[in-house]
């Protein structure tokens, strides 16, 4: 059974990609060099060549005619998407909505859709990894590793990077002492971006798909997941690389924060972040939202005591809320997180007060810390 749940056969992975001739063959071969169950199965690649105006579908072409991918088996699909609609949200809910398409008409239960980025390069187990992660989640995000294409590295440059990874893996350290997610144990990564997301495409569809938005598309589904109760797991066996190329697709993409960092390591700017204080009062806010669904009779009444109002108790949907993931994920969407905005400090001082925080928490619980 568990070689059956793991057979690359269930898999698609969906790529949108424009104008992407020099990156697709990287991540290609990389997907032909997948590891998986010796079934003889072949994975299946489908990328959606929007109005691209460079080789990229002729690339594609020429790869797939070759005999130098034996181990997927790859559809192209050329688009051209109106102006006003051509972004990568739209682009992208194409290719999925292709894969899960594909998936139906071959007849596969349990199907799988796998979303990464053109310019991304996947392990060998990363399509294997992510289907054993959602043996226990319905949606897993995958750890993105960034890839220096640079001829000499900035260290200044890998220094924020390294700052930031451990300001988030903080973060996330704050909610195991607060109020660890039971669905998503530790060791956990942060990431759930679409270079590395994967999810059933039966659950994709009753989720009504990818929203279409020209930017944080990816993160819009995976609050669709969870306002039906999906779990996202954060599996540590899950990651891809990343490109840190400064020239992107999407406003306020990986392109952007890189170009970010860079003005940060040149001393143009300072990176800011969320305080501690902010992370803690979320994090204990989210808990007792939760609590909140352990007691039905007297649910209505505890959430109003949020600052819901009677018409937000109706967006709810509680009839077929299914659980507590999904209470905070509707309570969030109906009146946001519910608490002050985020204070924003520089990346050292955030970092700093996250791990006093921390420091202090743990020899609260352990008095032999004191």
């Amino acid at each position: 059974m568990a070689e059956l749940e793991s057979s690359l056969a269930r898999a698609v992975v969906c790529v949108p990609a424009r104008n992407e001739a020099d990156t697709l063959p990287r991540l290609l071969r990389s997907l032909d060099r997948q590891k998986g169950v010796p079934d003889g199965a072949r994975l299946r690649v489908i990328v959606v060549a929007n109005n691209c105006t460079d080789s990229t579908v002729e690339t594609l072409k020429a790869l797939s005619t070759r005999s130098e991918m034996v181990h997927i088996e790859l559809r192209v699909l050329e688009v051209t998407i109106p102006s006003e609609q051509a972004h990568v949200g739209t682009a992208r809910r194409r290719a999925l909505d292709a894969g899960a398409d594909w998936l139906d008409r071959d007849g596969v239960k349990n199907g799988v859709l796998l979303s990464t980025d053109a310019d991304a390069i996947a392990p060998e187990n990363w399509v294997i990894s992510n289907l054993r992660a959602l043996q226990t989640a319905e949606l897993v995000g995958g750890r993105l590793v960034i890839n220096s294409d640079l001829a000499t590295e900035d260290p200044r440059l890998n220094q924020i990077h390294a700052e930031i990874e451990r300001y988030w893996y903080a973060v996330r350290q704050l909610e195991e002492v607060l109020d660890p997610p039971f669905h998503d144990p530790a060791p956990r990564h942060g990431d759930h971006v679409a270079a590395s997301l994967s999810l059933g495409a039966d659950l994709y569809r009753r989720v009504g798909g990818l929203p279409t938005l020209p930017c944080g598309e990816d993160n819009a589904l995976v609050s669709r997941v969870r306002w039906f109760g999906g779990r996202v797991r954060h599996c540590p066996d899950v990651w891809i690389s990343v490109s840190d190329r400064g020239v992107g697709r999407v406003i306020g993409g990986m392109a952007t924060e890189m170009i970010r960092r860079s003005r940060v390591a040149d001393g143009r700017e300072a990176y800011l972040l969320p305080d501690a204080n902010h992370w803690r009062t979320l994090i204990q806010r989210r808990q007792k939202l939760a609590q909140c669904f352990d007691d039905p009779v007297r649910m209505v009444p505890a959430l109003k005591a949020f600052g819901l109002s009677q018409d937000d108790v109706a967006s709810l949907d509680l009839v077929e809320c299914p659980n507590a993931i999904a209470l905070v994920e509707r309570v969030e969407a109906a009146i946001g997180e519910g608490i002050p905005p985020a204070v924003l400090v520089p990346l050292e001082l955030a970092l700093a007060n996250l791990e006093e925080m921390l420091a202090e928490l743990r020899s609260l619980s352990d008095p032999r810390m004191s």
